[in-house]
């Protein structure tokens, strides 16, 4: 196994490896024991939900807007004479 460095340590401490979090207390968490970095940190979050994706009537779907976008920019290529150009 790796070595685990001092931050690694004190971040580890913060958690009940035996208990369960409910979603909110789990991203405080994640929070309170994120540090300034060059970089920008993030995170992947898996959720049981405990439902059957075979029923219609279990399917989770949804749409969410990112604050600041994808950060793809959008480019226009257009193919035209003179005028119709602008």
């Amino acid at each position: 196994m790796t070595k685990q460095g001092k931050k690694m340590k004190a971040a580890a401490a913060k958690v009940d490896r035996n208990k369960f979090y409910a979603v909110e207390d789990a991203v405080k968490i994640l929070k309170d024991s994120a540090k300034a970095r060059k970089f920008d940190e993030t995170i992947d979050i898996a959720i049981n939900l405990g439902i059957d994706v075979v029923h219609a009537d279990q399917q989770v779907r949804g749409m969410i807007s990112l604050p600041n976008g994808t950060g793809a920019k959008i480019r226009v290529a257009v193919f035209a004479k003179e005028a119709k150009a602008k």
